[in-house]
């Protein structure tokens, strides 16, 4: 059986998800801040340590560029600044089998790090 590959890609703008369609028939649709949040980069997943450093307030993070790397993975740029991560097929086809799983993990580690999807930035009004 070889591995699962994209026959298609897909940014929706509007919703900011990332839809990847699998020569095997399974598609799954990845919001920007799951992908920000999930970054297989040295930044998010650390170096060489075993627990992923939070990212929060990435709510309302969305794609500015993506770019194949090779024939194996998407270099994926976000709004924020981060451009690190290269997302593999591999990779990309787990974080979409096992998203309910691991939204909820990143959901309970938020709280009990009492962090926030939401950016915590102040907003000014002009007077």
């Amino acid at each position: 059986m070889s591995k699962p590959l994209p026959s298609k890609i897909h940014y929706h703008k509007q919703s900011r998800e990332l839809e990847l369609i699998f020569n095997n028939g399974f598609s799954f649709r990845y919001s920007a801040e799951y992908l920000r949040v999930h970054s297989p980069s040295a930044e998010v997943r650390g170096h060489g340590m075993q627990v992923p450093i939070l990212q929060y307030g990435k709510k309302d993070v969305a794609i500015m560029n993506l770019e194949a790397a090779g024939n194996y993975a998407l270099k994926i740029s976000f709004d924020d600044g981060h451009d690190s991560g290269l997302y593999s097929w591999d990779y990309l086809y787990n974080i979409g089998k096992n998203h309910a799983e691991l939204w909820s993990l990143y959901l309970q580690r938020l709280e009990q790090e009492g962090q926030q999807r939401q950016s915590s930035s102040i907003q000014f009004k002009q007077l």
